[in-house]
């Protein structure tokens, strides 16, 4: 017996949650043939209010909502709302994401910027990466994106990206010449070539990082993953000298 699905369509005939994919009243009658429809499949019902309450703004007009579904989309509308009133302050708002095929292997980051209405998309892979390595690789292709010194709110599912710039740690590891105590020994900072690369830009604009949680119905967390995926998996990818010069020096 297959699992139950949950359908949220935001923009269709009758935005809502449905229980049902074919049929009249189902979520397919609501999304074919409709012009830049806006859906997505979930296995619970919460998660469907969830993210439709995130990417609408509002919770779905056809669902009497529980408790616990108004906890689960209170604590998404809370991205949504930075999202929209960074935006209302004329700030750019920019969605990140990176990964690989294996761990190193294939790699890829896709990003998207929203700004006035407008909307940017950017990728890129290498052969030989990490997954931290795009995390860090799509957030400085993001703000390299921006061409004037400008203010930006970037959203970032790498608890490894947001922590190591909100709290300090990239600075703090630039002063002491890239190195860094374990136990009673100094390392090397992995990745130190692209940390200095994200502190200057994040130092050129004024930006906050925000860690959103991944796939969990971020809509254009989504798109970054797709982007990202799509760009690990071309052919003839360049080689990612920074990580070929870390393995080269054992770190």
């Amino acid at each position: 017996m297959s699992k139950r699905k949950f359908y949220a369509v935001v923009a269709g005939r009758n935005p809502g949650i449905y229980t049902e994919w074919s049929g009249v009243d189902g979520a397919e009658a609501q999304i074919n043939g409709f012009t830049q429809a806006i859906y997505k499949g979930f296995q619970s019902r919460t998660e469907a209010i969830a993210w439709f309450t995130k990417v609408a703004g509002a919770p779905p007009p056809n669902v009497p909502l529980t408790t616990d579904a108004l906890d689960q989309a209170a604590d998404e509308v809370d991205y949504f709302a930075i999202h929209r009133d960074a935006l209302a302050a004329g700030k750019i708002v920019i969605y990140t994401d990176g990964g690989c095929i294996g761990n190193p292997g294939a790699g890829g980051y896709g990003v998207v910027l929203l700004f006035k209405g407008q909307r940017k998309e950017l990728s890129g892979g290498f052969a030989l990466t990490t997954n931290n390595r795009m995390e860090l690789m799509a957030c400085i292709a993001g703000l390299r994106a921006i061409k004037h010194e400008s203010s930006a709110v970037l959203f970032s599912d790498s608890a490894y990206v947001v922590n190591g710039i909100q709290k300090g740690w990239a600075k703090k590891w630039r002063a002491n010449g890239w190195l860094r105590k374990e136990g009673d020994d100094l390392k090397a900072v992995k990745n130190a070539d692209l940390w200095l690369q994200l502190l200057e830009q994040s130092e050129y604009h004024e930006v906050t990082f925000v860690q959103l949680k991944g796939h969990a119905g971020s809509a254009e967390n989504e798109r970054c993953h797709q982007l990202s995926t799509n760009a690990m998996n071309k052919a003839q990818l360049p080689v990612d000298l920074g990580f070929k010069k870390d393995l080269a020096g054992n770190l």
